[in-house]
């Protein structure tokens, strides 16, 4: 029995969205798609939940209406082994949606997420406080994180 499952409110875009975010990771695939019946409360027929899984993390795509949206309260991470999964992730999700700073965007369906390098938390954790408060500059002059910048930031005296 899966104990916890991500329900993702949408006012009417959770298929495409289901579809969407499969797309992107890697192991992701699409489940069972449930239609509205004739009891409503939206139109028969109509997606009413799309269940789907991200590298193993079970999702629902919930179609609800319009009375809720996303907000940065909550984002997902993912976490990039290198620079070039940082690019490949900004890239893909933040197309038709919005850039933030410090490696946050919001997808073309409003949902936060923060595209970090593994090497960043290593460098703000540095035991040398002034080493790790250089990289914490550079990076609040970010909107993607370069990881060589960040270790620019890291070397310089």
């Amino acid at each position: 029995m899966d104990r916890f499952i991500t329900c993702l409110w949408f006012d009417d875009r959770g298929e495409e969205a289901a579809r969407f975010y499969t797309s992107v990771f890697p192991n992701s695939k699409l489940g069972e798609i449930a239609r509205y019946g004739s009891a409503g409360p939206r139109p028969e027929g109509m997606v009413m939940t799309v269940a789907f899984e991200l590298n193993g993390q079970k999702f629902v795509a919930l179609n609800g209406g319009p009375h809720f949206t996303f907000n940065e309260a909550i984002s997902f991470q993912v976490m990039c082994a290198d620079q070039d999964e940082v690019d490949k992730y900004w890239s893909v999700l933040s197309d038709g949606g919005e850039e933030g700073p410090c490696g946050w965007l919001k997808d073309r369906f409003g949902l936060s997420w923060q595209i970090v390098p593994v090497r960043l938390p290593e460098l703000l954790g540095d035991p040398d406080a002034e080493r790790a408060q250089r990289v914490m500059a550079a990076m609040l002059e970010m909107k993607k994180i370069e990881i060589g910048e960040l270790e620019r930031a890291a070397t310089a005296a």
